[in-house]
Parts: structure tokens; sequence; C-alpha cells
């Protein structure tokens, strides 16, 4: 080993022991024991592990999150938790069980275990393109994307109030979580006849060595193709009534949810090599808050700075103004910026065109952004960019919504098909 290499894993051994906090690398949760293989990635107070039921051998990442000021930390913490468990979807990540606990320090610890994908995520792929040298055809790409807009979609739709569980459900529910979750797993590993399926798309695996590094992955799993709960574009009011006609309890109020931290990190690759899994909750809120007063708007502004990462922040979230109202339509900029790295690599606002000319924060509030051109390597149609142009667009009213995002994503496919 070099004297380079060395230093940088002592490093890292440096930073694994005094970053995690952990006595052994056994912890004990809900009277399960799981060991810990190794620190998967860390931000703020939390860190991520990659860690294995002793009893089952089955892995999960698990979230730490340290709430260093008391009770109402923990009330944040679990709020992510909570987020996790209001949306029941395909590409939406589920939790599997919660706990907290007291530290050495008397400080509390909130773990969150959620299920581990062995194919990483969206930037991971994004990575090995570039480091192939190798890029998603047209279509491939739109159909994973339309994956995540199925997951926002589900987040911008979200109805209250929420449909009952059924018995059976309820029983599951009041399990322990990592043993409710298995059972449930166990029972679905045969999707069911009648779910729709869409097609197979090809994806770079992150350890491919071929010229390509194209692994044509099957179908999708089954319920990708599915619309969530909620409204269809032809249904805009904030509040519906039922099949009986209006009738108290029949009806639904339509309540939009903003992720608010949508980049290619926070979606993972389900173990089928082709379903997004959109995760991160810990920035989501409800979509639509109106800002009343400078001072809420500086709270909203700070918040966002704190919570969403910069190249994939919408402008309105840059410059909060007094007397507007900010809504789902952050995450439109988040995809349609996801988007064009997914195609080119990298943010539109973080390549070398935009830096070298001024502020990251300047471009975006400008719009200030340009595509590759043919020569330099730009495959893909004039109206998949204009797909891009929709969505990152500095005027929030302008940009088209969601549905209007999965009907020109629909328009795309089928023009390729």
């Amino acid at each position: 080993m070099n004297p380079n290499a060395l230093v940088s894993t002592i490093s890292d051994s440096i930073r694994w022991l005094s970053a995690s906090c952990l006595p052994n690398p056994t912890l004990y949760i809900n009277r399960r024991s799981f060991k810990v293989i190794k620190l998967l990635g860390e931000g703020g107070f939390s860190l991520v592990y990659l860690v294995q039921d002793v009893a089952t051998g089955r892995l999960y990442a698990l979230k730490k999150i340290r709430c260093p000021f008391g009770s109402e930390g923990v009330r944040e913490a679990m709020k992510e938790a909570d987020m996790y468990r209001t949306f029941q979807h395909e590409n939406l990540i589920k939790v599997v069980d919660t706990c907290v606990v007291s530290d050495k320090d008397g400080s509390k610890v909130v773990y969150i275990f959620l299920p581990y994908f062995k194919r990483g995520n969206l930037l991971d792929a994004i990575s090995a393109n570039l480091l192939h040298h190798t890029h998603f055809s047209e279509p491939d790409m739109l159909r994973f994307f339309r994956g995540m807009c199925y997951a926002v979609r589900a987040l911008h739709c979200h109805q209250l109030p929420n449909v009952p569980m059924s018995s059976r459900e309820q029983d599951e529910h009041s399990a322990n979580g990592i043993e409710a979750w298995e059972s449930r797993d166990r029972r679905r590993s045969t999707p069911p006849s009648l779910r729709r399926q869409t097609s197979s798309m090809s994806y770079v695996a992150p350890g491919s060595e071929n010229g390509t590094g194209l692994v044509d992955l099957g179908p999708s799993s089954p319920n990708s193709a599915e619309a969530p709960t909620g409204p269809t574009s032809g249904e805009t009011n904030e509040e519906s009534s039922g099949e009986n006609g209006g009738g108290n309890e029949d009806a639904v109020v339509v309540v939009p949810f903003a992720h608010r931290d949508i980049k290619p990190a926070n979606v993972m690759i389900a173990d089928d090599g082709q379903t997004p899994v959109l995760m991160d909750f810990g920035s989501m809120a409800r979509a639509r808050v109106k800002i009343q007063t400078r001072q809420q708007a500086l709270y909203e502004q700070d918040l966002a700075a704190e919570q969403c990462s910069m190249p994939f922040r919408a402008p309105e979230l840059f410059d909060v103004k007094t007397g507007t109202t900010l809504d789902e339509k952050v995450d439109i900029w988040s995809l349609g910026c996801t988007l064009y790295a997914m195609a080119y690599g990298t943010s539109p606002f973080e390549t070398n065109q935009i830096n070298q000319g001024g502020s990251m924060a300047l471009a975006v509030l400008n719009g200030n952004f340009r595509f590759p051109t043919v020569d330099r390597g730009d495959r893909y149609s004039s109206e998949f960019r204009d797909l891009v142009k929709a969505m990152v667009l500095v005027d929030p009213t302008a940009r088209l919504d969601i549905h209007q995002v999965i009907e020109r994503v629909d328009q795309l496919l089928d023009r390729s098909m």
C-alpha cells in the first residue's frame, strides 16, 4: 500500500470511529441484534449505516439521527419517520421500523430502519456513465424518470382522509416493524397477475466493466406503472366529492406535499434495476406556504438553504419574497434538473460554463443554463430538451405541473416506439 493510500485508510478509520459513536460493531435495537457493516453516508446530525440483522441475515439501511436539543429534536426527527408512513407507493421508500434511545451523554438518538438497495442510487449510475463514457438511451431514461414522476405525483396529490387499513394490515402495523415488513415482503414476492407492467429499461450498472455498461433489466416491478391515489390531470380542485354526490363521508381533500430535495442521490434503484424509489423525507412538508411577513420569508429561505441541495434548488427558495406562496412547483424544478443530470452527468447549474461566469445562485435566479451542442455529445432530441426547459423555468406559475410532465413523458415515449 502506498503512503497516500495508507494515510487515506487511517483517516477513514478515524472518521468512522469518531463519527459513528458506536461502542461496538453490534447494535441492540427493539430486542434484535444488528451487525454494523459500514457507513453509507452522513449529513448534519444524521448518519446512515448498512446493518445486518444477526438473526435473519437481512440487510437494512439504518439512519441514526442525534437529537442534542432534547424532546423538540426528537419530534423533528420523528416527523421524517411519520412522512415515510404517510405515503404508500411503489416509487416511495417505506420505513421498516423506528426506535428512540438515550445515548451515553444523555441526548436522544432516533433510529430509522429503511430498506437497503444493493444497486445504489441514481447518482451512482450517473457517475458510472461518466466513468465509462456511456449514456442512457432516451427511452430508457424517460421510463425511469416517469417512475420518479409517479412518486412525486403521489406527494402532490395526497388525499385526506386516508383510506382505513384492513384488519390484517392493522395487525401487521401493531406488530414489530421489521417482523411485519418481512412478513409483507414474503407474501408479495410473487406479483399479482392483474397488475400492469411497463416495458423494460437499461441502466448503467455501477460495477459494469463492459464497453457500454448497459444491462437489459427485464420488465418493471408490478406497481411502477400504477397511478397513485390522487386526482388525475383533470382534477385540480383542492376539494372534490366522492362517488355518492359529495356527502361529507365521501369528501376528499387534496393536501399537496413537496419533497423539496429531489436530486439523483435521493433516488434509489430498486433491486430489479429499473424501478426508482424516492427517499430522504427529512425536508418534506406541506407544499403550499403563504409568505406573509419578511421574517417568515427569511425563515423559509434559511430552511431551504439548510435542507435543499443548491444545484437542484428552485429559484423561489433562493430568494423568498413576501406576499408570495411557495408550492409544489419547487419539485418540478428539481425534477427538471435531475432529468438534465441523467442526460448530461451534472445539474444544469453546476457546469463549468456557468461556474466560470458567476455564482450558482445567480445562475439559478436568472435561469441561466445551456445544453451541450451535438458536437459535444448531445445525443437527445429537441423534444427532450423542450421538456427540460418547460420544467426549469424561473417563474413557477409557468412551469409544467406533475400531470403535464407525465403527459409529455408519455408522448415522448410513444413517439420513440
